[in-house]
C-alpha cells in the first residue's frame, strides 16, 4: 500500500500541488507522452523532424517512407521513479517494413507496468497482489507523396488497467482507440560554400481519438491528443561528419480547465461542465479556450532544442533541452546521450537532468535502446 501511495502522489498529486492551483491540462493514460527510446530522449524528447529510425512510430510515422533499409525491429527500456521503486518501468518495441521506395508500414508495442502492489485491508489480513499496467499497440502506413514529402496515418489501441478489484464492484480496464496523422518534409543534399546541407519538417497529431472511461456513468477523461511541429537541419561537413540541429513544439490540443461559473474557483460544478466537451470540440476549442487568452495558449505550448553529431554512421553523441511553462507542469531538463552502430546493430542510451524546482520522474534515470535493420537497400536523395 506505501508503494500505492508513492505512485499517487508522483503520478497525480505532484503535478497539481507543483503548479500551486494553476490551469495545468491533465489526460489520462499520460504514459503515451513518455519518450520511449533512448535516441528521441537524448535530445531533449523530440523526433517529429528528426531523421529516421526504428522508433519512428511515436514521434512521426511519416519517416518510415524514407527508411534506407527494408526492414528494422527496435526495443528499448525505460525505468520509472527509479529512485524510489525498481519495477515500474516502459517498455516498447517496434517493427517496420518498406513495401516499395514510396510506402512502408509499421507496428509497435508500449507497455508501462506498475510493478507489484500490495493490498490489505488491516494489517492481519493477508495481502493481494496486483499488478496495475497500462499498454498501447500501434499501427501506420506511411507513402512518399513526392521525393522529398510523405504522410502517414497511424491506428491506436489503448489498455488502462488501472482499477482493484475490491469485492463490492467488477474491475476492468478502460479502452480506447485513437488515430495519428503525420507528415514529412525532407529536402535534397544542398551544397553551400564550405558543407551541404538537408533540411527536415514534420509534424504529427497523435491520439486523436474518444474520451476514456473506467466506470460505466462515470467521469470521462480526455486522450493525450498531441499537435507536434518542428524543423532541422544537417551540417554534412563531410563524408564521415554530419551535425544536425532540431526544434520541436508540442500543444496538448484538451481543453484549458476553467471556471464556468464565474466565481473565482474551479469546482465540481465545473468539472462536470468541462465532462461535457467532446474530444473533437475540445481539440478545436484547446486553441483559444484559455482564461487568460492568447498569452496563456502559448504557456501551453511546450519546445525542445535538440543536437546530434554522427561520426561515419557508427558513433553519435546527442545533447537537448525541453522547456514547459511553471504555470503549465514546469518540466525543464537537459539530456545527454549516445549511439553505437555496428553493421546491422545499434545501441542507444540516454540520460536526464532535471533543472526545475519540480522533481522528474525520469530524473538521473538511464534509458536503453536497441535496434536491427536489414535487409535490401533504399536510396532518398
Amino acid at each position: 500500500m506505501k508503494k500505492l501511495l508513492i505512485l499517487v502522489v508522483f503520478l497525480i498529486v505532484a503535478p497539481q500541488v507543483s503548479a500551486q492551483q494553476e490551469r495545468v491540462i491533465t489526460t489520462a493514460v499520460p504514459f503515451l507522452t513518455i519518450a520511449a527510446d533512448a535516441r528521441a530522449s537524448g535530445m531533449g524528447d523530440m523526433g517529429v523532424a528528426t531523421s529516421f529510425d526504428v522508433f519512428s512510430q511515436q514521434w512521426n510515422p511519416a519517416k518510415f517512407a524514407f527508411a534506407n533499409q527494408k526492414t528494422g525491429v527496435g526495443v528499448s527500456y525505460t525505468p520509472y521513479l527509479e529512485s524510489i521503486v525498481n519495477d515500474v518501468s516502459l517498455l516498447n518495441a517496434n517493427f517496420y517494413n518498406k513495401v516499395n521506395d514510396r510506402s512502408a508500414f509499421a507496428f509497435s508495442l508500449r507497455y508501462f507496468g506498475l510493478g507489484e502492489i500490495e493490498l490489505r485491508q488491516t494489517i492481519d489480513e493477508d495481502a493481494t497482489l496486483v499488478k496495475p499496467n497500462e499498454f498501447s499497440i500501434d499501427g501506420s502506413y506511411s507513402l512518399k507523396l513526392s521525393q522529398t514529402f510523405s504522410m502517414a496515418v497511424g491506428g491506436r489501441f489503448i489498455s488502462s488497467n488501472l482499477r482493484f478489484q475490491d469485492g463490492t464492484q467488477d474491475s476492468q480496464a478502460a479502452n480506447a482507440f485513437a488515430v495519428d496523422i503525420a507528415g514529412f518534409f525532407r529536402s535534397r543534399e544542398i551544397a553551400y560554400n564550405s558543407f551541404d546541407g538537408r533540411w527536415r519538417a514534420g509534424f504529427n497529431i497523435s491520439n486523436l481519438g474518444g474520451k476514456i472511461q473506467y466506470d460505466a456513468g462515470g467521469q470521462e477523461n480526455f486522450l493525450p491528443t498531441n499537435l507536434k511541429f518542428g524543423a532541422g537541419f544537417d551540417f554534412i561537413l563531410d563524408q564521415d561528419n554530419i551535425l544536425g540541429l532540431h526544434t520541436e513544439f508540442n500543444k496538448l490540443l484538451v481543453p484549458t480547465p476553467r471556471d464556468f461559473t464565474g466565481d473565482g474557483a474551479i469546482t465540481a460544478e465545473d468539472n462536470n461542465e468541462y465532462q461535457q466537451i467532446g474530444f473533437l470540440s475540445g481539440a478545436f476549442e484547446s486553441f483559444g479556450d484559455a482564461p487568460d487568452g492568447f498569452a496563456e495558449e502559448l504557456k501551453e505550448v511546450t519546445w525542445a532544442l535538440g543536437a546530434e553529431y554522427k561520426y561515419q554512421e557508427a558513433f553519435m553523441l546527442r545533447a537537448g533541452y525541453f522547456n514547459e511553462n511553471e504555470e503549465k507542469g514546469a518540466r525543464q531538463f537537459f539530456t545527454l546521450g549516445a549511439g553505437f552502430q555496428f553493421k546491422a546493430a545499434q545501441i542507444d542510451l540516454s540520460y536526464l537532468f532535471s533543472t526545475s524546482q519540480v522533481r522528474n520522474p525520469l530524473e538521473n534515470t538511464l534509458r536503453f535502446s536497441l535496434t536491427f535493420n536489414f535487409g535490401e537497400e533504399f536510396v532518398n536523395d
